[in-house]
């Protein structure tokens, strides 16, 4: 069968779009294709800085005939119906039509038959639509070409368009088709220097092996391990090993058709600056790799380039411009690096006061103070130092304020590190200044030191709860705020550490520091001083701030003192509340509380149980990726009050693991038995069968063994629990399979006597119950 053979031919397409650009060419067409019905075998694209190229073999040579059927109006119908009919089916009179029986009458049934097309003159009429309807993220619009202004939408100027159609044995056929004054045909062009003369193509076999001839390498894939291959060797050959970057390596090979890789060198006291700040340097401005000693594992004074060209002074005049670019850069560099060490972090910090972090929660410097209060909350729970992770708290975010990150935003937080090495302070503070960012992704690691779990944990909470107490939570597949990564970093923090810890209080802990930061600002829109401190103990049972008298001063002399203390109250419970009564504690501070007079709803942090539902299916998220089922997560959530990650996960655990053995499997079995024999009753009888059954009406032995199971199980499983020994407890619940299995083998649930009847559904109801003590085993799938 036929084969396609597609390029377009034009200026350097940006790197960063060549592999969807490819992707997106090969599903159009393709895509295209089968609509019309040409199924096809196979298809593959590939990108050049230059060209976008695409082959399609094993095409149909011509559409398929097409029969289809087409219902007519009723015998007997009135003439005007039936002449729309034949029109629309072709038919010269009812004589060719069909007649078709049905009990609401007989219609006349149209055949209408549609030859198929060749699959040529299909191409001819798809292929102009994709090229004027292709999706380039960025597109552009050129000059006049035959004194026709360009009405074309592409990336940067189309200059060629090659498409071709044939079987291997003949002379292929050029589908021709034009698009903005450019026709169709089968001539390309090689290297833009080393062969830029017009090349006639066939088919894709021969396209491929010209271009390589014309010094265009066409796969990016064959490019890459080219450039890899050639300056690993470079590298070696010179007493050194390349350090690896697959992102550049990407860039690169989307940036030449033809890679040569040259080495060049810079002086060796710029090796003084940060090795990451000289690789962002050098990465960044110049898409060249750096190379290490292999002795010390240190960066040395050389890099890798890769040139598009084949120079004939071997390369000189191009490492030589690299060269002077790249020590223009590196200077500029150590300037930036020795000016940051000359201020301290510390000093930098008032400058977060003028920055906002979010119009709704405030300013950078408002959010560093949230973070090092929740550090100290975390410090403990972590084995950390809870001066230290204060300190770290309050320094993390400072190297933003630095030359070098303003320079090169992804070194942010490691050179908050160095610059803490440098001013003193100690190694878990500085390494805190790093790590408190990470796991920004699966593939990234933890945080190890105890004093940067605590930052990490205080910067991803105080991030989550701000945006969920402002309501700007992730929506469908948008996460501006990359909360969705937040918690799953929280999540693998938790898990991979093994820390236990409520997520209820760390919410709660960070929600008071943020209302109490909100009530400040408003007392001191309203003239009075803010003398709320960011501690819950300074919140009274329930949430209420108490807050220093010459506030309440403030706040009473003001025209409409009424709404201001419903505003404060409002901030304080994320509730409307129409009315505040003052009161005063023991110790004689003034608090405010709802009037008693006026029917309140009260309810502090309403969005904490949808904060721990998220964290929940981020939870779900993860334990599927690494193999756990999402039901056995759902059976152990569905028991309310689950928000320690670390054993839930262990319970879990400990389930999946029951669940795969005999015992587990059949006890599943009776209680899905039970309960759907329990929720067919309950739906029929219209009530529950709670409560506690009567020993009394017992009347068979597996009725009295199973009550009997049921009592010990509960109490063994319930301590086990409570002492985290999740496996123990799945062996106690172990011990109820023999008796449920007797139960319903020799006993009849619904017996004639109804209070007996009565008193069995309770029995299953306790089984049911006695197995939540680890899990709702009606969650699980099987």
């Amino acid at each position: 069968m036929p084969d396609l053979l597609l390029e377009l031919f034009s200026e350097e397409i940006p790197a960063r779009m060549q592999a969807k650009a490819a992707d997106d060419l090969r599903r159009m067409v393709t895509d295209k294709l089968v609509a019309e019905g040409l199924v096809y075998e196979g298809a593959k694209a590939f990108a050049t800085p230059r060209r976008l190229a695409l082959t399609v073999h094993g095409i149909p040579a011509r559409q398929p005939d097409l029969k289809t059927e087409r219902r007519g109006p009723k015998i007997g119908a009135p003439d005007a119906a039936v002449q729309g009919f034949l029109k629309a089916t072709g038919l010269k009179s009812l004589d060719e039509a069909k007649i078709q029986r049905d009990p609401k009458g007989d219609f006349y049934i149209g055949l209408i038959e549609k030859p198929g097309r060749p699959a040529i003159d299909v191409l001819a009429e798809i292929l102009p639509v994709i090229i004027r309807t292709f999706p380039w993220p960025k597109s552009m619009r050129w000059g006049a070409r035959s004194g026709k202004p360009g009405a074309l939408n592409w990336v940067r100027p189309l200059h060629a368009i090659t498409a071709t159609f044939g079987i291997e044995t003949e002379e292929p056929d050029v589908v021709k088709f034009e698009v903005d004054g450019i026709e169709s045909g089968q001539t390309t062009y090689g290297h833009r220097f080393l062969a830029p003369a017009a090349i006639n193509v066939r088919r894709f076999e021969d396209y491929d092996a010209k271009l390589l001839a014309a010094k265009v390498v066409l796969d990016p894939q064959r490019r890459k391990d080219a450039i890899l291959t050639d300056a690993k060797q470079l590298a070696f050959a010179q007493g050194f090993d390349l350090v690896e970057d697959q992102n550049l390596l990407d860039e690169v090979a989307g940036l030449v058709e033809w890679p040569v890789v040259l080495m060049g060198s810079f002086e060796p006291e710029f090796l003084a600056t940060p090795a990451e700040v000289i690789r962002a340097t050098i990465r960044n401005n110049q898409k060249c790799f750096v190379v290490s000693d292999p002795k010390t594992g240190k960066l040395a004074n050389k890099f890798i380039l890769v040139a598009n060209i084949e120079a004939t002074d071997g390369g000189k005049t191009i490492i030589a411009g690299n060269e002077r670019v790249i020590r223009a850069r590196l200077s500029d560099a150590k300037f930036f690096y020795e000016t940051d060490l000359k201020t301290k972090l510390e000093d930098r910090l008032p400058k977060f006061e003028q920055i906002v972090f979010h119009e709704k929660l405030g300013t950078q410097s408002e959010r560093i103070k949230r973070i090092e209060l929740l550090a100290g909350y975390f410090a403990p729970r972590v084995d950390a130092d809870v001066k230290m992770a204060k300190r770290a708290a309050s320094l993390a975010k400072a190297d933003l304020l630095t030359e070098v990150v303003g320079e090169f935003p992804e070194v942010q937080g490691l050179m908050g590190k160095y610059y803490a090495l440098a001013q003193g302070e100690d190694a878990s503070v500085a390494a805190a200044c790093e790590e408190h960012y990470k796991p920004q992704g699966p593939a990234d690691r933890v945080p190890t030191d105890p004093v940067s779990v605590a930052v990490a944990l205080a910067d991803k909470i105080d991030t989550l709860v701000g945006f969920w107490a402002i309501d700007e939570k992730p929506t469908g597949s948008k996460d501006p705020y990359a909360l969705r990564r937040a918690a799953l970093g929280v999540i693998r923090i938790l898990l991979d550490r093994d820390i236990k810890l409520s997520l209820t209080d760390a919410i709660t802990s960070a929600a008071i520091s943020i209302r109490t930061q909100f009530i400040n600002r408003e007392t001191l829109k309203l003239g009075g001083m803010a003398q709320v401190s960011f501690n819950r103990d300074n919140f009274i049972e329930g949430g209420f701030p108490i807050i220093s008298s010459n506030v309440t001063t403030a706040i009473s002399n003001t025209v409409d003192a009424d709404e201001n203390w419903r505003r404060l109250g409002d901030l304080s419970l994320g509730v409307l509340i129409s009315f505040l009564r003052e009161e005063e504690d023991p110790e004689g501070r003034l608090y405010y509380v709802p009037s008693t007079e006026n029917s309140v709803s009260i309810r502090p942090w309403a969005f904490l149980p949808d904060l721990l539902a998220f964290f929940a299916d981020r939870l779900k998220v993860q334990l599927r990726e690494q193999g756990a089922r999402h039901d056995l997560v759902d059976a152990v959530f569905a028991l309310g009050g689950q928000d320690d990650l670390l054993m839930i996960v262990r319970r879990v655990e400990a389930l999946g693991k029951f669940l795969e053995t005999d015992d587990g499997k059949n006890l599943l079995a009776g209680i899905k038995r039970a309960s759907n024999i329990l929720g067919i009753e309950e739906k029929k009888d219209k009530r529950s069968f709670d409560g506690a059954p009567d020993a009394a009406l017992y009347g068979l032995d597996e009725e009295k063994a199973l009550a009997k199971a049921i009592g010990e199980v509960t109490a063994e499983a319930s301590a086990a629990v409570a002492k985290e020994d999740f496996a123990a407890a799945m062996t106690a619940m172990a011990k109820l399979r023999p008796p449920v299995d007797a139960f319903f083998d020799k006993v009849r649930v619904n017996d004639d006597d109804p209070k007996v009847r009565e008193n069995r559904l309770k029995l299953l109801n306790e089984i049911r119950s006695a197995t939540r003590a680890v899990a709702d085993f009606s969650k699980i799938e099987r």
